[in-house]
């Protein structure tokens, strides 16, 4: 009952499109405060390389060794995004050209190789992995079971994480306030908001779980370590953000259809297909492509919901 092709690819949608739902949030909050962060391939591959290299070389239980790697994936990525705001928004920099920078500074060639490198992680077996959670052991309950009751704690952490940060932009103060931000800076700083403390804050949280959404992989998806492993999702999720028209609510649908493109090679290959897994490997960077032209398309009929501060350095005029 629960083996039938479309339950196994849904559920293998929801395992790949988690790294893209969290990374995807993370840039919702910056975008949504005026920042445009390109860097999220590289924050995501920093995340991943420092999560695996602390899992694999912590005691103690799998569980505290897990924790303290997501932890520190974040951290590390949170000091990288803090390094890309004080270069923006402090210092005025291009955020197109400090994005792709941050890409490659962290990237394959960059930083996160280089961890990898000094800490032996490439052809280790993952001493830690996050397995599937039997929620009220219901996993063999049909269809439902393994959607909604056998996931991993980071799976489940992005459903919270998606209900919280809508309520956050939509039903709070504080989400009115970046919104305002995002929008109209010049009318927040005139109401009492700080523009400059509410860019740095989100481009940092989102530096922070797109470092959570590195992690994925190397403690959940594919526990393991080789250069470049997260193979683009990073620009995926910032597709994906505007396909959602940066609403956490549609950045679930487009994150587990992405998710489910990702995987269909690997399950009907699995399946004995003879086709190919490397043309279904290609579909969801040519879906983002047919997103980001549709969406220009939609942009330049001004029906777009973008931010519209959004890329935009603000200095607030003194009096």
């Amino acid at each position: 009952m629960n083996n039938p092709l479309a339950i196994v690819v849904l559920v293998s949608g929801i395992a790949y499109g988690t790294p893209l739902l969290i990374a995807g949030l993370g840039e919702l909050l910056a975008e949504r405060s005026g920042v445009l962060n390109l860097g999220i391939e590289g924050m995501m591959l920093v995340g991943a390389a420092v999560a695996f290299w602390i899992s694999q070389t912590m005691g103690g239980p799998a569980w505290l060794a897990l924790t303290c790697a997501a932890l520190g994936a974040m951290a590390a990525s949170a000091v990288t995004a803090g390094i890309f705001a004080l270069v923006c928004i402090g210092f005025r920099a291009n955020q197109i050209i400090a994005g792709l920078a941050l890409t490659i500074f962290g990237g394959s060639v960059g930083l996160s190789s280089y961890l990898a490198s000094i800490g032996h992680l490439s052809g280790e077996a993952a001493h830690h992995q996050m397995n599937a959670i039997d929620i009220l052991g219901w996993k063999g309950v049909p269809i439902l079971g393994p959607v909604l009751f056998d996931q991993d704690i980071l799976v489940y952490l992005s459903w919270v994480l998606v209900v919280l940060i809508w309520w956050y932009v939509y039903r709070s103060r504080y989400g009115l306030n970046l919104r305002a931000v995002g929008e109209q800076p010049e009318a927040a700083d005139a109401m009492g908001v700080n523009v400059t403390a509410y860019r740095v804050t989100h481009t940092v949280i989102g530096g922070a779980l797109a470092g959570l959404a590195g992690a994925y992989y190397t403690l959940a998806l594919t526990p393991s370590w080789s250069d470049g492993l997260t193979a683009g999702a990073g620009w995926i999720a910032l597709g994906l953000v505007i396909v959602a028209f940066w609403r956490p609510g549609r950045l679930v649908v487009g994150a587990y259809l992405f998710g489910m493109l990702t995987s269909l090679g690997f399950t009907l290959a699995s399946r004995g297909t003879s086709i190919p897994p490397e043309v279904f490997g290609s579909l969801p960077y040519l879906m983002t492509i047919v997103v980001l032209v549709l969406g220009s398309s939609i942009w330049r009929r001004g029906s777009f919901g973008s931010p519209m501060a959004l890329g935009t350095y603000y200095e607030r005029e003194e009096h």
